[in-house]
């Protein structure tokens, strides 16, 4: 693969990996600069792709793990500043000027937000992205098995969140 492959890839598949991204982390601005590091990963990445999984799959692997790696860093720096990550996690869908849905939307944002960080991507994946969960099992390394149960278990807690948030 080639730059113009690399190219290819970027304007198909940016606004996707940026809603994937942005369902994980709830920040635009957080969002972007994952995105670019995420298709900076790509580029180098590139030459070494032999195609063992679908590029779709390859590039939703890479956008997660590196989400991941952001909610973790972001964990720590509140830790380290003596901060709630549940009252900084409320703050960034408060405080996003992108975010235009309703009160109902917002509970649901929230609720989501609260969730454990893969728990997270693995209901973002399946709930907004609608993919399979075979396919989420490639891009997690988990099994199907625990995948569905750990979609469950979101909807649980997010059910509850919502319910006591009113």
């Amino acid at each position: 693969m080639d730059s113009k492959d690399f190219n290819a890839i970027v304007g198909q598949y940016s606004e996707p990996l940026y809603w994937h991204i942005r369902n994980i982390v709830g920040s635009h601005e957080d969002s972007d600069d994952i995105l670019q590091e995420t298709f900076v990963k790509v580029w180098k990445a590139l030459p070494s792709f032999r195609g063992e999984s679908s590029v779709s799959t390859w590039l939703w692997r890479i956008a997660t793990n590196e989400a991941l790696s952001f909610m973790r860093w972001r964990k720590v720096r509140a830790a380290l500043s003596f901060k709630s990550i549940d009252a900084e996690t409320e703050k960034t869908v408060d405080a996003d000027p992108y975010f235009n849905g309703d009160t109902a939307q917002r509970k649901l944002a929230k609720a989501i937000l609260k969730l454990p960080d893969k728990q997270r991507a693995v209901f973002c994946m399946r709930y907004f992205e609608d993919l399979p969960y075979e396919q989420i099992a490639l891009i997690t390394g988990t099994s199907v098995g625990a995948l569905k149960a750990s979609y469950h278990l979101a909807q649980e807690k997010i059910k509850k969140e919502i319910e006591t948030s009113d």
